[in-house]
């Protein structure tokens, strides 16, 4: 049976299949991965706003159509994770362990991210190159600014639903605005470090101990009544 998490903006990004997918979805997702895959390294290559979605499409041997039939937005091509982050964030939220609070469940899985050195945690060797694409391209830096105001919707219903509030809870919104606020702190000044040429095993160990610091900001600032857990 498939499961949907159906949250604003995020919609698109946040599918969540519980059974193994057929071959029809497997191989949409070798072709999204590659075309994926091709747009990256254009973009990598010649910067992002240099590359366009007809040249993408030419590289990958597909039309322009299945291009946008995949990927909405040109800038989706590059932050092509979203709709794995959106479902990693509603798992962590919606399975937190009994007795955690969301923003805890929340905080565990960014650091478990951070300790498989997956892609999603922002830091890595090669990610580097990632960032300068991201700083040299106004039009991606203003989708970070966008997708920043999506996540904290995100956050916003399910920060509500964990509490059995409305989706438009005052309280929900403000813890979300607290986290995103200071996570994208954290984010930033890692990313920074990275640009700069910094050692990757001093980076990582520093963002672990950045987030930490920022969740517990958060949770003193929220107070322990406004994050209990089920």
């Amino acid at each position: 049976m498939k499961k949907v998490y159906r949250v604003k903006n995020w919609d698109r990004y946040s599918g969540v299949v519980t059974t193994e997918p057929g071959l029809r979805e497997r191989k949409k997702a070798q072709t999204r991965q590659r075309i994926s895959d091709i747009a990256t390294g254009l973009f990598l290559a010649k910067g992002f706003d240099n590359v366009t979605v007809a040249e993408i499409a030419e590289a990958a041997e597909v039309s322009k159509m299945t291009v946008f039939n995949y990927f909405p937005r040109k800038e989706d091509l590059f932050f092509d994770r979203g709709p794995e982050a959106a479902a990693l964030i509603a798992g962590a939220i919606r399975g937190r362990h009994d007795g955690e609070t969301p923003v805890a469940a929340l905080r565990r899985m960014l650091l478990d991210l951070l300790r498989q050195g997956h892609p999603l945690a922002g830091v890595g060797e090669s990610l580097s190159g990632f960032w300068q694409v991201v700083v040299d391209s106004p039009a991606l830096l203003a989708r970070v600014r966008e997708a920043a105001e999506e996540l904290e919707d995100l956050l916003t219903t399910l920060f509500a639903e964990a509490a059995g509030g409305r989706p438009d809870d005052p309280a929900a919104r403000l813890a979300a605005a607290l986290v995103v606020a200071a996570c994208r702190t954290a984010y930033v000044a890692t990313a920074q470090r990275q640009l700069a040429g910094e050692g990757h095993a001093d980076v990582v160990e520093d963002h672990a101990a950045l987030l930490n610091t920022a969740f517990d900001v958060v949770e003193r600032g929220l107070g322990a009544d406004a994050l209990r857990g089920r």
